[in-house]
């Protein structure tokens, strides 16, 4: 089953009855001259299985612990914005899997060159992904970037993946004074948008693989939580710069974050891949690349499954 994203940007109370998300407008509630027949048919309730990624845009949104609870237990990220609407917080479940022990243990005990021929697959299939948005979106010539990912060593001791990244946003955006930053001109703001709700749906994704999703096999930060959601997610990112593409030459004015911008960000988890050679939502092909990372620490398999564009 495809999960669902819901997105509040608005104050909202978030309370839980019968398994159901229940959904009321503090204005409706609050107004003491409107019937309780009124108030009980402007509620909306969504059923907290059907839900994957729950976005809390809005320092007014009321949330009791019953709903945190019920989310986090059917394996639900939960992420929080500030002041300018950017996410800051994810929040995700302790346990998501039934040998979680076990596999932790399979994970910690990775061997160094395990290691680092997984970061080497993860490395060249980002740069295969990237080259194929710069060839289908920009039309730019990607044969460098064809034989910078057959080239990558184990670990990616020569560091092909600076190298492809400098071509790839040099050629990708003609834009005055683009580069790739998180505090830099748009469409970065867009970006960083997309890439934290991708490492939302991969640290989900982690955790129900019954994975640490802190011990990167590449990223490493004592400050990080999800050093190893930021390592699997890379080859994902180019469906991100595509949809941000995409937004782009639609002519939206990307100077402001808008909750159109938002909105279509926010399909980034039903996006549609190919991976395993048939189409899938961007959630669930996450989850197949999460199992796949699994079975590789456990001796099953020698690759971790991508999606290729």
């Amino acid at each position: 089953m495809i999960k669902k994203t819901l997105y509040f940007g608005n104050p909202v109370y978030l309370s839980l009855r019968n398994a159901q998300l229940v959904i009321k407008l503090p204005e409706v509630v609050k107004n003491d001259t409107l019937p309780d027949g009124f108030k009980q048919e402007s509620e909306v309730t969504k059923p907290i299985e059907d839900l994957g990624v729950v976005v809390l845009d809005n320092k007014q949104i009321t949330i009791t612990s019953g709903v945190l609870e019920a989310l986090l237990e059917n394996n639900c990220a939960i992420i929080t914005c500030d002041s300018k609407s950017m996410p800051v917080g994810l929040m995700l479940p302790l346990y998501g899997n039934t040998t979680q022990n076990e596999r932790f243990r399979q994970q910690l005990d990775a061997s160094l060159p395990l290691i680092k021929q997984l970061w080497q697959q993860t490395v060249r299939m980002k740069i295969e992904n990237q080259a194929a948005v710069l060839k289908k979106c920009a039309g730019e010539e990607v044969k460098c970037m064809t034989i910078w990912a057959a080239d990558v060593k184990s670990g990616d001791s020569d560091n092909l993946e600076a190298r492809a990244a400098a071509y790839y946003w040099k050629n990708l955006f003609k834009i005055k004074g683009f580069t790739r930053d998180r505090e830099g001109i748009p469409p970065n703001n867009l970006l960083n948008y997309g890439y934290a709700i991708l490492r939302a749906v991969v640290a989900r994704g982690l955790v129900a693989s019954g994975l640490l999703p802190t011990l990167g096999i590449h990223h490493h930060n004592r400050y990080n939580a999800y050093c190893l959601a930021d390592d699997i997610m890379e080859p994902y990112r180019p469906y991100v710069d595509k949809l941000v593409y995409k937004i782009l030459q639609e002519g939206m004015n990307c100077d402001v974050l808008t909750k159109g911008l938002k909105a279509q960000l926010l399909t980034i988890p039903t996006l549609e891949v190919v991976i395993s050679g048939k189409r899938s939502p961007l959630m669930v092909a996450v989850g197949q690349t999460t199992a796949s990372l699994y079975k590789c620490f456990s001796g099953e398999l020698r690759r971790i499954i991508y999606p290729e564009m």
